[in-house]
């Protein structure tokens, strides 16, 4: 069974937010992620991280247990986790290129508000575009 875990966390430093620390992120988890068979999109905006993930249950969870690790990350809250019918992201790490264009489509402003309804509708929109 597929399943999709969306999680919202506080970034620390510069992550997420300089074209290194994008690059190596993305590198790393791209390897990782076909390793593992997941897809994944993730969207910085400020300060926070906004992450999809789906694959197998075993899976996601082996992922979750090592970003839960990574001290880039704080105060991770899981704002969607269930089965899902089929993948939404089709990489195995894709990046929101307009973080502020989603969070003005999704009618938010800062994503410590994010809930499961602004989580999936944001899936809806990256998967129209």
């Amino acid at each position: 069974m597929l399943y999709r875990l969306i999680y919202a966390a506080e970034t620390v430093g510069s992550t997420g937010a300089s074209t290194l620390s994008l690059a190596q992120i993305l590198g790393a988890a791209t390897v990782n992620n076909r390793r593992d068979n997941i897809t994944s999109a993730v969207m910085f905006h400020d300060g926070w991280c906004l992450q999809g993930i789906e694959g197998s249950r075993q899976d996601v969870d082996r992922l979750m247990r090592r970003i839960r690790d990574d001290r880039r990350l704080n105060n991770i809250r899981i704002v969607s986790d269930k089965p899902v019918a089929e993948r939404r992201f089709p990489e195995p790490m894709g990046l929101c290129d307009d973080p502020c264009a989603m969070m003005k489509a999704i009618g938010l402003t800062n994503m410590a508000q994010i809930t499961a309804y602004h989580a999936d509708r944001i899936v809806e929109l990256k998967q129209a575009a």
